[in-house]
């Protein structure tokens, strides 16, 4: 990534879905101007979710994804369908592309079931206008046994003349200005011209020569909003605090660290951490805080599943492999049994675990970090992130919610 790269999870995730030879891949060509899948008369050619990040006007900084044929068939093509449903968990936009001249298949209803049934705002693209001949009126008036046209935002396009392909756009540009707000980071927290301070720990687990993504997001919103951010590490804390004839406004540490932190910063001044904005950010903070109360419940032989949203590297000492086991088996006194997961690899039956512990979900955007806790949350599986369970089990949870007027 650039340095002047919107980061993925920043960014508006829009899907292109459909049967195999609908043209996914070349409306999606179409659409972003630019050849970025592979484009074929063979079925299946896309056989993994393709994406894309980049500047797209009108829209601004997206994400665009193909993905394989929803009718794929056979033990392979299951797998393909299977990975092009995971999809829906970062969809902003979905757009389901069906062929003009063979009209919606059983495949493609399902698909629009789903985008109903989990709110993902859609566009049903009929494509292979040109080859219709006049034949639009009539498709357009036809009905379906159970998911009418009608309902649906519908337009009937070319990937291979460009036939209302502007139209597309602008017609997903307006879906994307119908999405919610996202939520603050730290703007409503701070003021213009209050000091911060950012307790960034520099250890075998930090990234070579930059911050991670929490603690430079962090850092510009301040910077956004007129605050002064003073950064540090744990090891100079108390030479940072000393440096302000007032108290600083805030201050912000990375969880790892939490305990040294707060016994270091004055009770009077507010604290919290970089993954406990990130959960209220994301939209996440109030089931996160109640999965955390149920970690005392935890028995011997329960099964925890650790998750990262990233693929990170992990190293000695990584904090969801090594520290985080560790400082749940000492809390509980339990012999618990952790499982690990990272990237996509989030599963969609969770109900063999006690209990979830996610990571910031930096590297997530809102709506696949909802979606994995939505389905936590409908399997009756707790689930909080590494913040959050850290501050939980040194007794800190309170203290670092306040910042927020959140009371537990």
């Amino acid at each position: 990534m650039g340095l002047n790269d919107v980061p993925s999870g920043e960014r508006v995730h829009i899907a292109f879905f459909g049967c195999r030879n609908a043209g996914k891949s070349s409306l999606i060509n179409a659409f972003s101007g630019q050849s970025l899948s592979i484009v074929s008369e063979t079925r299946g050619t896309t056989t993994d979710p393709v994406q894309k990040s980049m500047e797209l006007l009108p829209l601004g900084p997206v994400v665009l994804i193909d993905t394989p044929g929803i009718d794929d068939e056979g033990e392979l093509g299951a797998l393909r369908v299977e990975r092009a449903e995971q999809v829906l968990r970062k969809t902003d936009v979905a757009i389901l592309v069906v062929d003009a001249q063979t009209g919606l298949s059983g495949e493609d209803r399902r698909l629009l079931s789903l985008f109903k049934e989990r709110e993902i705002p859609h566009i049903l693209a009929y494509n292979k206008a040109d080859l219709l001949r006049g034949k639009i009126d009539t498709i357009s008036e036809q009905g379906n046994d159970d998911v009418s046209e009608r309902e649906q935002t519908t337009i009937f396009v070319s990937a291979k003349t460009g036939q209302n392909i502007q139209e597309l756009k602008e017609l997903t540009a307006g879906l994307l200005k119908e999405l919610p707000a996202g939520n603050e980071l730290i703007g409503d927290l701070v003021k213009l011209g209050d000091r911060i301070i950012l307790v960034v720990p520099i250890d075998k687990a930090a990234p070579k020569g930059r911050l991670i993504l929490p603690q430079q997001q962090v850092i510009r919103d301040a910077l956004d909003h007129g605050a002064i951010p003073l950064v540090c590490r744990d090891s100079e804390l108390s030479g940072a605090l000393s440096c302000f004839r007032e108290p600083p406004a805030m201050v912000i540490t990375d969880s790892q660290v939490f305990s040294e932190v707060d016994a270091l910063v004055p009770k009077e001044i507010p604290l919290t951490s970089f993954s406990i904005l990130m959960a209220r950010y994301k939209g996440n903070l109030e089931p996160s805080v109640k999965g955390a109360s149920k970690i005392k419940e935890l028995k011997d032989g329960d099964r925890v599943l650790i998750s990262e949203g990233c693929t990170h590297h992990r190293q000695c000492g990584d904090i969801g492999s090594v520290k985080l086991p560790a400082l749940l088996r000492k809390f509980t006194a339990k012999q618990i049994d952790i499982a690990l997961t990272s990237g996509r690899e989030f599963p969609e039956d969770v109900r063999e675990y006690k209990l979830i512990l996610h990571c910031g979900a930096c590297m997530l955007n809102p709506s696949e970090a909802r979606a994995r806790y939505r389905i936590a949350e409908e399997q009756g599986v707790p689930i909080t992130n590494y913040g959050i369970a850290i501050a939980y089990m040194k007794g800190i949870l309170k203290r670092s919610l306040s910042v927020f007027r959140y009371s537990i």
